[in-house]
């Protein structure tokens, strides 16, 4: 517990230095617009791509073929939507890697790695109906 809540405080710290740096550099009310932005378009990629994916998944269950890859990509570009929605600098660009083909089949391998360890230890479950 006290790891997470030192990553945490490390991680505001971080961002409100970002921040200030940033509006010193590009001015106080560019960098409020930019932020208000990426928030907009986080919010829009939620909601356009996000059921854009899911349909996706139900496509490939409806094929009868394992949805692993689908729900993987979904599950990461929720997650890329989610974190450009939130304000802050360092967030805005992990979400936008995780919206990008190319690196977010970086993110791939370390999702699946976290599946697989979950479901060996009885906290994923996967069930067919």
């Amino acid at each position: 517990m006290r790891k997470i809540f030192l990553g945490f405080i490390v991680y505001v710290l971080a961002e409100l230095a970002l921040l200030i740096v940033i509006g010193q550099n590009i001015g106080v009310l560019s960098t409020l617009l930019l932020i208000i932005a990426t928030s907009v378009l986080g919010v829009y990629v939620m909601k356009n791509k996000g059921m854009n994916s899911v349909q996706n998944v139900k496509n490939t269950l409806a094929r009868g073929e394992a949805p692993g890859s689908a729900l993987v990509d979904t599950l990461l570009t929720f997650s890329g939507g989610m974190l450009l929605a939130l304000p802050g600098f360092m967030t805005d660009l992990i979400g936008l890697l995780l919206l990008l083909p190319f690196s977010r089949k970086m993110f791939q391998p370390v999702v699946y790695y976290w599946m697989r360890k979950k479901m060996k230890k009885g906290q994923f479950i996967i069930v067919q109906r």
